[in-house]
């Protein structure tokens, strides 16, 4: 959300910050309406306080005539005349910041000025580590899970449909060292606190963390109940604190969380669905941080490394990418994705996401901090990572350490957690 009062000396910040997420013609409409709120309600604000005042004084004056034993009736016609005017007023400004509110959650997060604009081809490779692996010989994940019986995607959508997954034996022990050894690492290296979260959150909580309204039609539902399934532990663990007030003493604060993830639109435009490269359902291990302002880009190199450790132990190849304007998530104001380099289809997958969020949704969820005792509280900036996405991992550990006699070595950081050095 951002800052009315900020707004409404910058709009044309704001008008410049959507051309640089190539977004400024689709809602050009929406700036121009916001623009108009402002002025009404800053209008509508000056003639409710100068009507308060008026009537204020009239009291006043009532009161004297009264003790005076002097006629105020035609002074109290006017004084409640004033009254009904101060409520029209208020009704007027409720209604029209209502409209704004509304406006303002379509609107996305300001990018910090090194964010390059345009689209996905404008993204900035700032690092890579380890060797990729060539191609040749190299097979597909879902061919080398298929022969090792640890994959079995046609069971997983006749019991809930086309792009849910099923692992068996090792497939499903892996998964289950991926989130434990994952955990352990941020816990006892990174110094993250873990935490159990639900896996579906309230309409609240979706706001806050930017998923609703914006992307309602991509969640799914549980109608009845007003929840939705999680899209990632960001949602429920950001909201930890919706509605409070934290000590300065505490942060940054860090914690990290294992869930499944439901999102919609996975396989959207049948874009990269074989095998595990779009599901619906998925499991990811997710790290979010509350920081102070000053502290912020600090904040997101550090869990930006912190995704990276897990990659490198892993013994991944992998790059770094600073996103684009145009490819950066609503609520992020800079973000770098962390994409792992899987021989097998010979692409760069996406396994982590690292954002910054300044105080975007710390507005929307109202979640501040006293920076000293008595002081004034202060939105804090929020961010998040993945510490990872455990399907394109998965993918890229068959493809990385696949054999020629179709086995998979299992990377040294996890053998303690499989009880086994290959999948076979």
């Amino acid at each position: 959300m951002h800052d009315v009062k900020w707004l409404r000396d910058n709009l044309d910040v704001l008008r410049d910050a959507m051309r640089r997420r190539g977004k400024l013609e689709a809602l050009s409409g929406d700036l121009d309406r916001i623009g108009e709120l402002l002025t009404q309600r800053a209008l509508l604000v000056h003639a409710t306080d100068a009507k308060k005042a008026k009537r204020n004084s009239s009291s006043q004056e009532v009161a004297r005539r009264k003790k005076a034993s002097e006629d105020a009736d035609v002074l109290i016609a006017e004084t409640r005349a004033l009254g009904g005017e101060i409520t029209a007023l208020e009704k007027d400004l409720a209604e029209s910041e209502e409209e704004l509110s509304t406006l303002l959650l379509q609107i996305p997060n300001i990018t910090l000025s090194d964010v390059p604009e345009g689209g996905e081809e404008n993204g900035i490779v700032l690092r890579t580590w380890g060797i990729p692996r060539e191609q040749e010989g190299v097979r597909p994940h879902w061919e080398v899970a298929s022969d090792l019986d640890i994959l079995d995607l046609a069971r997983g959508a006749k019991v809930a449909g086309s792009g849910f997954i099923v692992f068996r034996g090792g497939g499903a022990r892996l998964v289950r060292a991926l989130m434990s050894w994952m955990i352990d690492l941020h816990t006892r290296e990174h110094g993250y606190e873990e935490v159990w979260v639900p896996f579906v959150a309230n309409r609240a909580s979706m706001t806050g963390t930017t998923q609703l309204p914006k992307f309602e039609e991509d969640m799914y539902a549980l109608r009845d109940d007003e929840l939705f399934l999680i899209p990632t532990a960001e949602v429920t663990v950001t909201n930890l604190y919706r509605e409070e007030i934290l000590d300065a003493a505490d942060l940054p604060a860090a914690y990290v969380a294992y869930t499944p993830c439901f999102r919609r639109e996975a396989g959207a435009a049948g874009k990269d669905t074989r095998g595990l490269l779009r599901v619906h359902q998925f499991d990811k291990v997710e790290m979010v941080r509350f920081t102070t302002p000053e502290d912020s880009l600090a904040q997101l190199e550090a869990i930006t490394g912190h995704a990276e450790q897990v990659l490198q132990r892993l013994g991944l190849p992998y790059r770094v990418v600073l996103l684009a304007g145009a490819d950066t998530g609503f609520g992020s104001a800079k973000t770098y994705d962390l994409e792992v380099w899987a021989p097998g289809v010979g692409k760069w997958l996406e396994v982590s996401s690292c954002s910054t969020f300044t105080d975007f949704q710390a507005r929307r969820a109202n979640i501040r901090y006293r920076p000293a005792p008595g002081e004034k509280p202060r939105f804090v900036h929020t961010l998040n990572g993945s510490g990872l996405a455990f399907p394109r991992t998965i993918a890229a550990i068959l493809e990385h350490y696949q054999r020629p006699d179709g086995t998979v070595e299992v990377p040294a950081v996890l053998r303690p957690y499989l009880g086994a050095g290959t999948l076979e």
